[in-house]
């Protein structure tokens, strides 16, 4: 396939370590979004995480985003954009970040609850997209194919008759953020790349509690469900080898 590349073992150790900035940075989010806490405040304190462990941001100045990591609360499925807005008690909050280490990169996201237990459905939601990106990388394996791993999250969406976002997928990761190939989260019906170790891929499942249909605000960046559906969205970047995915974007 066009544009597809191969890591070595020495790269994909580079990515591993991109990658367990991003972790450090979505477990200190996770931690300080706490009810009143502004926004802003988390934006920052995620760029000094990543500057203090030798990174860099992939997302600040992407295309003119403004933050190192994208907020997205509630019903805004991704690319939040931090601002001046202040964290509520009850809010399901998604927190993307990425970071490059010596010009390679790691991307991961993940979803929480803010302030207690959430109520079932929410709980549901947030489960199942966790759920569903266990299942597609799982399905990422050597001689595999990315339908396979399109065809195991859109399996755990429909048997949890959650909506399934279309217009954003996954994607290759290596010198840049986004590289071919796409990774969709649902079947395409098409011939799709046969995974070989050194393929490396950023896994992205995006469900909702209602539509699937999803719009961009007039900021021009932040995704949003149409009726007003909470949305959850769990990502990680991942290597192929020759036991199956490593995973690079976890402790």
């Amino acid at each position: 396939m066009s544009g597809v590349t191969r890591k070595s073992t020495a790269e994909i150790a580079l990515m591993r370590r991109a990658g367990a900035v991003v972790a450090d940075v979505l477990a200190l989010v996770e931690e300080i979004a706490v009810p009143g806490a502004s926004c802003a405040e988390i934006a920052s304190a995620a760029e000094r995480k990543i500057l203090a462990a030798g990174a860099s941001s992939n997302f600040k100045g992407y295309h003119g985003f403004p933050s190192v990591i994208c907020l997205s609360i509630d019903n805004e499925v991704v690319h939040g954009i931090p601002g001046d807005r202040e964290i509520k008690a009850g809010a399901l909050v998604s927190v993307d970040a990425g970071a490059i280490i010596e010009g390679w990169h790691g991307d991961a996201a993940r979803s929480f609850y803010v302030g207690g237990e959430p109520p079932s459905e929410v709980a549901r939601l947030i489960r199942v997209t966790r759920e569903a990106l266990d299942a597609g990388i799982a399905a990422a394996r050597p001689g595999g194919t990315i339908e396979e791993i399109s065809a195991a999250i859109e399996d755990v969406g429909l048997a949890a008759r959650v909506g399934i976002v279309r217009p954003y997928v996954g994607h290759g990761i290596g010198r840049a953020m986004h590289e071919a190939p796409q990774v969709p989260n649902y079947r395409t019906g098409r011939k799709s790349l046969t995974l070989a170790p050194g393929h490396c891929l950023a896994i992205e499942p995006m469900f909702t509690l209602g539509s699937p249909e999803v719009g961009v605000m007039e900021d021009e960046w932040t995704v949003v469900t149409i009726d007003g559906s909470l949305a959850a969205h769990f990502e990680d970047s991942i290597a192929i080898t020759l036991e199956g995915a490593q995973i690079l974007t976890r402790p």
